[in-house]
C-alpha cells in the first residue's frame, strides 16, 4: 500500500476544559487486519504502551490512528521536521512514552500550533536536535523541581558523556531542556579555555533567558565525526594462563576483553560462563568453588522438591502454578527444537528444560516464568549439560534482563526510548523517515531487545554474542548500539522503498537469520567509540586496554 493510501486527513486542536487543557486530533478511520510478521505468542508490540491511571492515553484502531485527544500536562516532547519529500511534520509524544502519530503539514501551520501551545505550556529547544522540545509547565516550582530529579548535572558533570552511553534516556533524553543550554560547558572538564569564552562568542551557548524561534531546525549538539575502523579478535583458547596456583582468576579484567574481542572457544565455555554470569566470584579458589557447587546443588533440589511435591489435587486450587506449569510445557516443545540437544519427542534435554524452568518459579516467585525465558535457557543448558549448573547460570543472566519480562514493561520502554535516541544522533534522517512512516517507536525492534536477539541469529551465534554481551564492555547497553548498527545497515532499504508500518515491521522481522554477526559486532564497536570521541573533546572513561580504544 502506497503512503497516499495510509496517510489519514484531519485537524488538531487545542480545547480548554475545566481541569485541564487537551490536544485533540481527529481523523478518518480505515479498518485493517494487523500481521505482526511472526507467531501471535510475540505479537507484544501494543502492550508495550502502558497507560497510565487517570491519563486519557491516545486511541488507536486496528493498527492505524484514528481521534486522540492527549492533556497538554502530559506532554513530554514534540518534536518538528521537514522530511524529505518536502512536507513538514511534527510528532507528539506523551509522559508515559507514548508517541502519537505524526501530523503531516502539507500547507503550513507547524508555526501557530507552537504558538498556541505555549499559551500553557512552556516548550524548551534542545542543544543536541533542534527540531526537539521538552514540554514543562509555566510553573517554574515545577519546572525546578522536575531538574532536581532528573539529577542531570552534579560535581561530577564532565562525566556525562560516560553516563549518556551507560544510559542515554536518563542521561540525556530527559535532558533536553532549556536548562541544558549550557550543555556543552557542562561536558567540559572546568580546565578547559572554552570555559572562559565571552558571550560575544558565536559558538557560546545561549543565555538562560534567551529564547530562541522556532524557525531554527538546525542540529546545535555535539557533532560526531569519523566512526573508527575496528577489528575482532582470535577467541579466548588459553585458561589456564589465568589461573594461580589455588585456581583464582588473576586478571579478570584481561578475560573480560578477551572474551568481548573474540569470544570463548567451545571447549571453555561450561567454565568461563560460570564466571561471566556470577556462579562463581571471580576471586574463588578452586576448592571454594567445590564448596560452591556443593552448597549450590543442594540449594537447587530443595526448591525442586517443592514444586514437585504439589499433588495434582493441591495444583488445582493454585492458579498461578498451574498457569506456570501450562506455559512451561507450552515453550519447552517448541524451544530450538532444531537442536539435536532438544529435538525428539522423550529427548531428556525437554524434561531438564522444563524442571530448570519450574524450579526457577520457586527461586523468584514474583517473576514466575513469562515467555521468552525458555530461550535464554536453553543455551545454558546446552553448554553446561548439567541440570544445577544451567540453573545458577540462569539466574545470573536473569540478574541483567529480570526487568524485560516484568508485566509493566517499563524497561522495555526505556530501552525503546533510549534505542530512539541514539539512532537519531547517529541517523536523524532514518529517524524522520521512521517517525513518517508511524515507525518511530521501534518497536519492531522489541523481540531483539527483550531476549537479546535470540531468534535473529544462528544457535552459534548466539553462544558467542551472548558471552560478548555478558562482559558488559564496553558499554552496559552495548546491546542498543548493535540495534543502532543493525538498523543503520537496512536504512537503504527502509528510506529507498515504498514502506509502510505493517512493511517496515514486516522487514525487519524477516532479517532472521540473515544478519552477519561478526559485522553487526564490529558496527557496533565502532559506533560506541564514534560516539565516545564525538567532537565534544572531553575525557571519557572507557576501557582501559588500549586494543579495546
Amino acid at each position: 500500500r502506497s503512503n497516499h493510501d495510509t496517510t489519514i486527513p484531519g485537524f488538531i486542536r487545542i480545547v480548554e476544559r475545566v481541569r485541564d487543557i487537551y490536544t485533540d486530533g481527529e481523523g478518518g478511520e480505515e479498518e485493517t487486519k494487523f500481521d505482526p510478521g511472526y507467531e501471535p505468542d510475540w505479537a507484544v508490540i501494543s502492550t508495550v504502551k502502558q497507560s497510565r491511571e487517570k491519563e486519557r492515553p491516545p486511541v488507536r484502531d486496528t493498527g492505524h490512528w484514528g481521534s486522540f485527544s492527549l492533556p497538554l500536562s502530559e506532554l513530554y516532547s514534540l518534536r518538528r521536521a521537514r522530511f524529505s519529500l518536502g512536507r513538514n511534520f511534527m510528532v507528539l509524544t506523551s509522559r508515559g512514552g507514548d508517541p502519537l502519530p505524526p501530523l503531516h503539514f502539507h500547507r503550513g501551520g507547524t508555526r501557530e500550533l507552537l504558538r498556541a501551545m505555549q499559551r500553557y505550556i512552556r516548550l524548551a529547544p534542545s542543544p543536541v536536535d533542534g527540531r526537539l522540545f521538552l514540554a514543562y509547565p509555566h510553573d517554574s516550582g515545577a519546572l525546578s523541581q522536575s531538574f532536581d530529579e532528573l539529577q542531570l548535572f552534579d560535581d561530577a558533570s564532565s562525566d556525562l558523556v560516560s553516563r549518556f552511553i551507560q544510559d542515554p534516556y536518563a542521561t540525556t533524553f530527559g535532558g533536553f531542556s532549556k536548562v541544558t543550554n549550557f550543555f556543552r560547558g557542562a561536558l567540559r572538564p572546568p580546565e578547559s579555555p572554552l570555559h572562559s569564552r565571552t558571550p560575544s562568542d558565536p559558538h557560546a551557548p545561549h543565555p538562560a533567558d534567551d529564547e530562541p524561534g522556532f524557525e531554527l531546525i538546525t542540529c546545535q549538539g555535539a557533532e560526531l565525526g569519523p566512526r573508527p575502523v575496528v577489528n575482532r579478535g582470535q577467541p579466548l583458547d588459553n585458561w589456564e594462563q589465568f589461573l594461580d596456583p589455588e585456581g583464582r582468576i588473576t586478571d579478570p579484567q584481561k578475560v573480560k576483553e578477551l572474551v568481548f574481542r573474540g569470544g570463548i572457544v567451545p571447549a571453555l565455555r561450561k567454565e568461563v560462563w560460570k564466571f561471566l554470569l556470577g556462579f562463581y566470584p571471580w576471586n574463588s579458589t578452586a576448592k571454594e568453588r567445590e564448596d560452591i557447587i556443593r552448597v549450590k546443588t543442594d540449594e537447587y533440589f530443595r526448591m525442586k522438591v517443592q514444586w514437585k511435591s504439589v499433588s495434582e489435587e493441591q495444583e488445582m486450587r493454585n492458579s498461578l502454578l498451574r498457569g506456570y506449569r501450562s506455559l512451561i510445557e507450552r515453550d519447552v516443545n517448541r524451544t530450538d527444537r532444531q537442536n539435536p540437544f532438544f529435538s525428539g519427542n522423550e529427548n531428556p534435554g525437554l524434561k531438564l528444560l522444563h524442571d530448570v524452568l519450574m524450579t526457577y518459579c520457586m527461586y523468584n516467585f514474583d517473576l514466575g516464568y513469562v515467555q521468552g525465558m525458555s530461550d535464554l535457557l536453553a543455551p545454558l543448558l546446552f553448554v553446561t549439560q548439567n541440570e544445577v549448573e544451567s540453573f545458577w547460570c540462569l539466574t545470573g543472566f536473569m540478574e541483567l534482563v529480570h526487568q524485560n519480562f516484568e508485566e509493566s514493561q517499563e524497561a522495555m520502554k526505556q530501552q525503546l526510548l533510549q534505542l530512539s535516541l541514539l539512532l537519531r544522533a547517529l541517523d536523524p534522517e532514518l529517524c524522520d523517515y521512521l517517525d513518517s512512516q508511524d515507525s518511530g517507536s521501534l518497536c519492531f525492534c522489541f523481540r531483539w531487545l527483550l531476549i537479546w536477539y535470540k531468534r535473529e541469529f544462528s544457535f552459534e551465534d548466539i553462544l558467542s554474542l551472548w558471552e560478548v554481551l555478558w562482559t558488559r564492555l564496553p558499554c552496559a547497553n552495548f546491546h542498543l548500539l548493535m540495534a543502532c548498527a543493525i538498523l543503520e545497515s537496512q536504512r537503504g532499504e527502509l528510506i529507498g522503498s515504498n514502506h509502510d508500518f505493517n512493511t517496515i515491521l514486516k522487514h525487519i522481522n524477516e532479517l532472521t537469520m540473515k544478519l552477519d554477526l561478526q559485522t553487526v559486532l564490529l558496527e557496533a564497536e565502532g559506533i560506541y567509540l564514534q560516539l565516545a570521541q564525538c567532537k565534544v573533546r572531553i575525557y571519557v572513561p572507557v576501557l582501559r586496554q588500549p586494543q579495546l580504544l
